[in-house]
């Protein structure tokens, strides 16, 4: 299976590859009809493609993430949420520097979400790069380098991105953001407000069957889940005194996301039944986000420091109801939960000869206080609370780090970066008996970047990465939906890991850009669904695991074949995964590890108008959930499309409206559960969803005031 996908995958890059590069040593000259305005196509600039505001006004952007999405074969990976601040991962740099903070869900977030806010007439140019040129560790394969020019005057910028589902779920109105940039002598500020509010669900029949596959169940099903989560945001920038820089970052997100879950059940025995399952979940947290950088001796100084804190109380009900009239039945888990994080961080930089060197300490503290409690329903109605200590609990860990980098040119065309060090923590359940566990864990990098032609780049990157845990995982956590509850696990240890990766791109010019990436990562202490006890199960570690895999991006413009203003982007990869089963001891994938995937997304920009309209469509292949007492795949699909049209100028605005899932996907689950632990007992049951999503409409105004 894996030569087969392997083989599917190299020759799907390689009818990319080849006819673009053929076709782009015939591409015809650019029009010169002032209607049309060419794609973007890169300037080579010292081993860098840059592109200016003009290279995208096709798009009639309204913020320099505008631009940025319309990059050709350029793919933003956001932060992703590291151990602290950790090494760069997020591979937008602004200015040349790295946006450093993190974001829990809508506060404040990287470079991404800055540039959201950035108006295009602040936008300078963008710098495609190797990310070894760029002296700052954790980066690699193209990194973008947006430079900004300080605002010469005040501007805003909003969008309003309302979506309505045709069934079930509420109409989503309040989604969008809106922001305000001025100046103060030496200050600039932004203010902010946004609303990442979103809707879903689905509904319909599912059916259960014995283990000889006869129907003894039906059900009909409705879910819908709602969330509003709303962050009004200051930050606060500093010039000066000389060569001094600093940032200011102040956020407050009140957050709510109710949902509900029902369904009507009937056996095929006789009876009726009817199941709810109500979810409440109101809380807000707040962020502060600070960092000065200032001349110290032969270098730079950068102090950062951050403090997060998020209350989260959310309550779990599920009562079942019986035709027959006998007593109702339910459930109700309460959990009131503290979550906070607080780093300082130093960053030194210097330049030594041809090298950049960077050494930077942080320290981190984490915390999660949750009080859980467990209620049973009683005959007179009422929910009598039961001992459940297991629930309630604190967890916290002291982490110390240090890294050490080293970038430098080895050649015009070949740039090298190393870094290294490791980090030293202390996690402790607080609560319990046990002495606070010690670890030391060695990490680091090795990136090269290389440019062997004109319109080729490549980069080899080895990794060694220490992952993220979640506290929630310590403490015993019930799924009620689910019919499970997951037991605390205090032994839980991050997982550490091995990586190797290799991209390589190539610039077609006018027709665009294609690029391919093949990883390789050995996991040590992966986490996944463990025993614990004699019949409990829980989040913990299994020794090993192995991922591998390859993904290939590209833009293709249609330009050069007389279909002025159309494009397809583009990506198709697959990854393949092992790990030694708990239970079986036999090799088996990671537990929903998505497996296969492409996507492929046309956009024309219709030639002397300001309309534009396009299609996208994608598929995602999943493997199953690996649980002791049960297996099971939720997917949607099988494909998923989506049209839409735009007009760049209405009054100034940019209007699109779209509809998605065109092709009626739908919400599917395959379960299969056993009467005991699946290695031994025999099935009890399977259980089949296909149920309805429908189409969703939405519609987009953005704009600058």
């Amino acid at each position: 299976m894996l030569r087969k996908i392997l083989r599917a995958q190299l020759l799907a890059s390689a009818a990319i590859l080849a006819p673009a590069t053929a076709l782009a040593q015939t591409a015809p000259a650019p029009t010169t009809d002032p209607a049309v305005v060419p794609p973007p196509i890169a300037t080579p600039v010292e081993g860098k493609r840059v592109y200016t505001p003009a290279d995208f006004a096709r798009f009639a952007p309204k913020t320099a993430f505008d631009m940025l999405i319309q990059v050709p074969g350029f793919t933003i990976r956001g932060a992703v949420q590291e151990r602290g601040l950790g090494q760069a991962s997020e591979n937008v740099l602004v200015n040349g520097k790295r946006i450093v903070s993190k974001n829990y869900g809508g506060g404040a977030g990287g470079a991404a979400d800055e540039l959201q806010r950035t108006a295009i007439a602040n936008v300078e140019r963008i710098e495609i790069v190797e990310a070894a040129s760029v002296g700052i560790a954790g980066l690699s394969g193209q990194v973008a380098n947006v430079i900004i020019k300080q605002a010469k005057k005040s501007s805003g910028q909003f969008q309003w991105q309302p979506d309505v589902r045709a069934h079930y779920a509420e109409p989503n109105l309040f989604r969008g953001n809106v922001s305000y940039t001025g100046t103060t002598g030496p200050v600039d500020y932004t203010l902010s407000v946004r609303n990442q509010a979103n809707r879903g669900a689905f509904g319909g029949p599912i059916r259960i069957f014995d283990p000889e596959r006869n129907l003894i169940e039906e059900r009909n099903e409705v879910l819908h889940n709602e969330s509003d989560l709303v962050t009004f945001q200051t930050k606060f920038g500093l010039d000066g005194p000389g060569s001094a820089v600093g940032n200011l970052t102040l956020a407050y997100t009140p957050y709510r996301a109710p949902g509900f879950r029902g369904d009507e059940r009937e056996f095929v025995s006789g009876g009726m039944s009817e199941r709810t399952t109500k979810t409440k979940l109101t809380g807000w947290y707040y962020d502060i986000n600070a960092d000065y950088e200032f001349a110290l001796g032969p270098g730079r100084l950068k102090l950062i420091g951050l403090r997060h804190w998020d209350k989260e109380p959310i309550v779990t009900t599920q009562v079942t109801r019986f035709g027959s009239g006998a007593p109702d039945q339910g459930v109700r888990f309460a959990r009131d939960s503290r979550i906070s994080e607080t780093i300082g961080r130093a960053e030194y930089g210097w330049k030594m000869g041809r090298n950049d060197m960077q050494v930077t300490v942080e320290r981190a503290f984490n915390a999660l206080d949750q009080k859980g409690g467990l209620f049973f329903l009683s005959d007179d109605g009422e929910f009598e609370e039961v001992d459940f200590p297991e629930g309630t609990g604190k967890v916290t860990e002291v982490r110390y780090e240090g890294i050490a980098t080293l970038s430098r040119p080895l050649t015009p065309s070949l740039d090298l970066q190393i870094a290294g060090g490791g980090e030293i923590s202390h996690l402790d359940r607080v609560d319990d008996d046990q002495e606070a566990r010690k670890f030391f864990r060695p990490k680091g990098s090795l990136n090269l970047g290389w440019r062997p032609a004109e319109g080729w780049d490549a980069s080899l990157k080895l990794r060694r990465r220490v992952g993220q845990i979640d506290f929630y995982d310590f403490l015993a956590q019930p799924r009620l939906a689910e019919d499970r509850e997951n037991a605390g696990n205090p032994d839980l240890v991050p997982p550490q890991s091995w990586e190797a990766e290799v991209e390589v791109g190539r610039e077609l010019g006018a027709w665009g850009k294609t690029r391919l990436k093949t990883y390789y990562h050995r996991i040590d202490d992966i986490i996944d669904i463990i025993p614990i006890g004699e019949d409990g199960e829980g989040i913990g570690n299994l020794p090993r695991a192995t991922r591998l895999g390859a993904e290939s991006t590209s833009t293709i413009n249609f330009d050069p074949i007389g279909w002025t203003g159309a494009k397809i982007d583009g990506s198709i990869g697959f990854q393949k995964s092992r790990v030694k089963d708990p239970l079986t001891g036999e090799k088996r994938p990671i537990s929903g590890n998505r497996d296969f995937w492409w996507n492929a997304s046309l956009r024309h920009d219709v030639p002397g108008t300001d309309y534009a309209w396009g299609a996208s469509i994608n598929y995602n292949h999943f493997n199953r959930f690996y649980y002791l007492t049960e297996v099971f795949r939720s997917w949607e699909g099988p494909y998923f499309a989506g049209v839409f049209v735009e007009h760049k100028d209405v009054m100034g605005l940019t209007v699109r409206a779209s509809v998605n899932n065109v092709l009626n996907a739908r919400h599917r689950f395959d379960r299969v559960v056993y009467q005991g632990r699946r290695d031994e007992a025999p099935i009890a049951f399977f259980q089949e969803a296909n149920q309805l999503i429908g189409p969703i409409f939405n519609l987009s105004v953005r704009g600058t005031f």
